[in-house]
């Protein structure tokens, strides 16, 4: 009842702030805080719910499969990888894929974490499920060879270890196989370091200890025991050392009964049994304690646990009205990371490609939406530069994870952007580029209608600009437009793509590109022709004249070189009030806007570029590019003149560069020419 979760949010309130001005030891708080949400976990007030759908609305999701590729999707590439690296990159490694007797008997037969992943369903617009594996594919880690192609991939990009979860529980070990694999083929040899993950088992996946599958028996007897049997991996020479020390890990030193003791015994009995000296780190997973005081060396990151973000759950869309969970925005969880100071003790910082762990909790899922390998190769270079700086004699930096396919934080190739979060990683681990000087403008075509080139080749010509060309088209009219071009003297890469998404969906494949190859600025042309229209034929020579008119072009690139903040260049006369011309475009444009991550006031949704003709600098359509839209999603070509999705984000151009923090402005300001007067727009219909 909304009474009954208005009181619990209260008490909820009440309490936090209590405990919060409580004068406690951290060790002290985090256990307090572990033992309440254990206790009384109904306690917890409910997040904001999503938006539910109108009866008769429909849905804005793909529907020709689950595993369709989308913009930014990368193949797998040799690439050089800078030596001696920075950091070392240690990836969280999960081994539970492949099945054991245990699971077999708690979730049926044949039960391993795929069985999680492929039964996810997106619970929102735009909500990536099933997330599921490219490359490698449904893999079994019973076959030595799927590590041995893990372990290529990750030295190939420049991943220095993975730290695998280690399963003890009193002397019980489970899905241990694939480690038993790596410590008996030594031609696995990407070093290893385990992390024990000491926490109950539950149904939950929260390892809280209600409807409990198999609990943790600690005790001194069992850190000896524990100590003992690992020490057959902490002796291997490929195990990773830390200053020549063996690297181990504990996921929850809080659920020991004195951590601090546990740490001497292990510490003794390395000393006693020819081991030596060990490195004890903990994961701030659930604690947040100094080490130094647990009796261990060193914290290591772990986001997206032990961080309270805002959620953004009521600006989604829900496709399932009953879905429970939480949705929080990653970006602010890098952004947040990245300008946290550092802790006055050692810590290994950690960052998160992505997070989702709906395959686990189904309806119930805990999403950070809006994560993109470029944001999350930007957090990466941050933590190996803090590493750098705070460990010189051997930098680290954990990353949250390499496999982890249910929790939806994974670096390894997955069927949507394939190779694009290992690209990343790579890219982090070079310094990034000093400002280079002002590159080739590029200008990107796409000829649908090939005899329109004529048009378009002759306006790039008289611009006396040294074009840089990207010519773009579907399959049937490939042929065509290389013989045009051809024909016409043009020097141009040509990219053929589906006939899909209009012009908008080949342009922002060619952008993405781009921007990642380091073009500032580009110049959108389509060959327009607006059959629907009588006035066709004028409306793109008033564009081209407007945008490349030879005493325009000059002025406008001096605008870009001068002013980092110049997004947009539009022709004059043609930007116009989104909402003075929404067509059949406003709930697709509000729903675009929130799968994006950008704000949009639905009343005052700002403006536009009528035509889809402008200049744009690349570093402006990030907030587009980064939401990695399936190909899927956007509509086959019927002759539509409304209501796609492309049309949904020819609204958004001007909006996404601002979201960016760029400005945008007419060529003819620009080139200090009066503006047109104010008339009504000639060339389209207003609608409301």
């Amino acid at each position: 009842m909304p009474s009954s979760s208005f009181a619990r949010r209260c008490l909820f309130r009440l309490l936090r702030t209590g405990f919060r001005v409580l004068p406690l030891p951290a060790l002290t708080r985090d256990r307090l805080r572990q033992r309440f949400l254990d206790r009384y976990a109904q306690l917890l007030p409910a997040g904001p719910r999503g938006q539910t759908p109108e009866p008769g609305q429909a849905e804005r999701r793909a529907r020709r499969h689950a595993a369709g590729r989308a913009i930014g999707f990368v193949d797998r590439r040799v690439g050089p990888l800078p030596a001696p690296l920075p950091a070392t990159l240690v990836a969280f490694y999960l081994p539970q894929f492949h099945p054991i007797a245990q699971n077999d008997a708690w979730w049926g037969e044949g039960f391993t974490e795929w069985t999680n992943v492929t039964r996810a369903l997106p619970q929102f617009e735009g909500h990536a499920q099933p997330r599921l594996p490219g490359a490698l594919g449904f893999y079994d880690l019973r076959l030595p060879e799927v590590m041995r192609r893990q372990m290529q991939l990750a030295r190939e990009y420049g991943i220095g270890a993975f730290c695998s979860y280690f399963y003890w529980f009193g002397g019980e070990r489970l899905l241990e196989r694939p480690l038993q694999q790596w410590l008996e083929n030594p031609s696995l040899d990407l070093p290893l370091c385990l992390c024990w993950a000491n926490e109950n088992w539950s149904r939950r996946w929260d390892g809280r200890a209600e409807d409990l599958l198999i609990g943790q028996r600690h005790s001194p007897e069992d850190d000896l025991a524990f100590i003992a049997y690992v020490a057959r991996y902490l002796r291997d020479p490929r195990y990773l050392r830390v200053e020549g020390k063996p690297l181990l890990l504990v996921y929850r030193p809080g659920l020991l009964p004195d951590p601090k003791a546990t740490a001497a015994r292990w510490r003794r009995w390395c000393h006693d049994n020819g081991i030596g000296e060990i490195q004890l780190a903990y994961v701030q997973s659930f604690d947040r304690v100094d080490p130094r005081e647990i009796g261990f060396d060193a914290a290591v990151g772990f986001p997206p646990n032990n961080t309270a973000p805002e959620p953004i759950t009521a600006r989604q869309h829900l496709l399932n009205p009953a879905f429970e969970g939480e949705v929080f925005d990653w970006r602010d969880l890098a952004r947040k990371a990245m300008a946290q100071p550092d802790p006055p003790y050692p810590r290994y910082p950690g960052v998160n490609p992505a997070w989702d762990n709906e395959p686990r909790r189904s309806g119930r899922g805990r999403v950070f939406a809006h994560a993109s390998p470029r944001g999350y190769r930007d957090w990466l270079r941050h933590a190996i530069a803090t590493a750098r700086r705070r460990q010189p004699q051997q930098p680290l930096v954990f990353i949250n994870a390499w496999n982890e396919w249910a929790e939806g934080a994974v670096l390894e190739p997955d069927a949507r952007l394939g190779h694009a979060w290992l690209q990343a990683t790579r890219d982090a681990l070079h310094k990034p580029a000093a400002p280079a000087p002002a590159t080739r403008p590029c200008a990107v075509i796409h000829a649908w209608y090939v005899e329109v080139l004529d048009d378009l080749a002759a306006a790039l010509r008289s611009s006396r600009i040294d074009w840089r060309l990207v010519v773009t088209t579907s399959h049937e009219r490939a042929d065509a437009v290389r013989e045009r071009l051809a024909t016409l003297g043009l020097e141009a890469e040509l990219e053929v793509f589906e006939n899909r998404g209009r012009d908008i969906l080949p342009f922002l494949h060619v952008a993405n590109r781009l921007l990642d190859e380091g073009t500032d600025v580009i110049l959108k042309l389509h060959t327009k022709r607006s059959t629907h229209r009588p006035d066709g034929e004028q409306w793109r020579h008033e564009l081209l004249d407007r945008l490349l008119a030879p005493s325009r072009t000059a002025c406008i690139l001096e605008a870009y070189r001068s002013q980092p903040t110049m997004g947009i260049v539009y022709p004059e006369g043609h930007r116009q009030e989104v909402a003075g011309f929404w067509g059949a475009n406003q709930a697709n444009v509000i729903s675009l806007a929130t799968r994006i991550g950008i704000g949009l006031d639905a009343d005052k949704p700002g403006t536009f570029v009528a035509g889809t003709m402008f200049w744009i600098r690349a570093e402006a359509l990030r907030p587009l590019l980064d939401a990695h839209l399936t190909i899927d999603a956007f509509d086959a070509e019927a002759g539509q003149v409304d209501g796609t999705l492309a049309h949904a984000i020819e609204r958004l151009f001007v909006r996404v560069a601002e979201s960016a923090g760029f400005t945008s402005a007419s060529a003819a300001t620009i080139c200090g020419m009066e503006e047109p007067p104010a008339t009504p727009y000639p060339y389209a219909r207003r609608s409301h």
